[in-house]
């Protein structure tokens, strides 16, 4: 067939990669000037399935309003809030229901232990060698964080992660580096899970597609989708229209705008992050894996001769507003655990990216219903986690193959139930 794809962020590529090994004749189109410049740029890097849950769960409201009142909080409301923004947070207060975070998060996490299995198979494969390192330790700094993390552990036993609960030494015996200054009543070691640069990733796999055949169109702002020629695509500034057998939408945040035409409904909206990346002054300072807080939701990975420091979810704003409390967030956890690990006089990024989150949690891949348009999209703060997996299902879906794991709830029909 010949696949037009839409969008190339991790998603987008990975899809494109897994369409084009299946013989595909593929074309991407990305706004942007090159491939993983949006959600995918500066991430934290993190794949730990077991920790893939959906935003929507019981107490979460109660834990975002303490949230909004921590100068720290890990969830911040920013103005202005559009009507998309408020009617997104409706949706999800009303999955926040312990039935439907339940199946929600047995959905996500089946896909997530897939893909990271499919991501070890096309990294052996294609022989790709980038920035990544082993094992995830999650910090709990007072009895109270090792209380409430509890319930999260019978999902990791529930799910099969393999993880130890340790104390503050053992913890500093697997990062050596932790600081000796904060308190620390112990940690969460989950061997199997990883960090791993997903841009650096996103690009050597883009070289392999278009080794394939595959083609990346750079700079392609593409106008919504036409109700009567659904698989043709024109740009937003007027072009002849490319018609396809087929059109995978993976744009990110930019899809619902782009399917709305065809009377699609997609409640995605963007939840932000942030990032600070930084040279490593002294490697025997620094972190060799990565490591998250479990009190302010901020993971500190170690990207090759940089420190990532990632975290935060801001509803509402805008994309290039960064808040400076929110950086300050990132800075303080940094100095907390690893202080002098990196150079911050000069050369530190930071960065902020969109994640395109659905209310539930759970992304949308397959057919949408309108003939010849597929979606692989509403990944949010999990596409890195999930990426591979979710292409290789979305390429067997095309193919009319059994994908070989329980698709229940991660079609388009899921959204119609709302």
């Amino acid at each position: 067939m010949k696949i037009a794809i839409v969008g190339a962020g991790i998603i987008g590529v990975t899809t494109a990669w897994e369409l084009a090994s299946d013989g595909h004749e593929v074309m991407v189109f990305e706004r942007r000037g090159a491939a993983a410049e949006e959600s995918s740029f500066a991430n934290a890097g993190v794949v730990a399935p077991g920790y893939v849950t959906p935003w929507a769960a019981p107490g979460m409201r109660g834990k975002v309003l303490r949230s909004l009142l921590s100068t720290h909080g890990s969830v911040k409301l920013r103005w202005p809030l559009s009507g998309r923004d408020l009617g997104w947070m409706m949706l999800w207060q009303r999955a926040c229901k312990l039935e439907t975070y339940l199946a929600n998060r047995a959905r996500m996490q089946r896909l997530a232990f897939y893909s990271r299995t499919r991501l070890h198979q096309i990294t052996e494969a294609r022989e790709l060698s980038y920035e990544r390192s082993d094992g995830y330790l999650v910090l709990l700094r007072t009895k109270r964080d090792k209380k409430m993390v509890q319930p999260g552990l019978e999902v990791l036993r529930q799910a099969g992660t393999r993880f130890r609960e340790v104390d503050a030494d053992e913890a500093r015996r697997i990062e050596p580096a932790l600081s000796t200054e904060p308190a620390l009543a112990g940690a969460i070691h989950l061997p199997d899970d990883e960090v791993a640069n997903c841009r650096q990733f996103a690009l050597l796999l883009k070289w392999e597609a278009e080794a394939l055949g595959a083609q990346f169109h750079f700079n392609c702002d593409l106008a919504p989708f036409n109700r009567a020629a659904p698989t043709e695509l024109r740009l937003a500034s007027g072009s002849d229209g490319l018609r396809f057998d087929a059109v995978v939408v993976c744009a990110g945040v930019a899809s619902a705008e782009l399917l709305r035409p065809l009377g699609l409904r997609i409640p995605l909206a963007p939840v932000y992050g942030h990032s600070i990346s930084a040279q490593i002054r002294e490697p025997l300072n620094a972190p060799r894996s990565a490591v998250m807080d479990e009190r302010f939701k901020v993971a500190i990975s170690r990207l090759g001769l940089r420190v990532r420091v990632a975290g935060s979810a801001e509803i509402g704003g805008s994309l290039g507003t960064m808040h400076p409390d929110a950086l300050r967030t990132l800075y303080k956890v940094l100095q907390d655990w690893f202080p002098g690990a990196v150079t911050l006089q000069a050369g530190v990024q930071q960065w902020k990216g969109a994640r395109p989150m659905l209310p539930d949690g759970p992304p949308i891949i397959g057919p949408s219903g309108v003939p010849g348009v597929w979606l692989n999209l509403g990944h949010g703060s999990s596409g890195w986690a999930l990426s591979c997996g979710s292409a290789r299902v979305l390429a067997d879906q095309m193919a009319g193959h059994d994908p070989g794991i329980d698709l229940e709830g991660l079609g388009i029909e899921r959204l119609l139930q709302h």
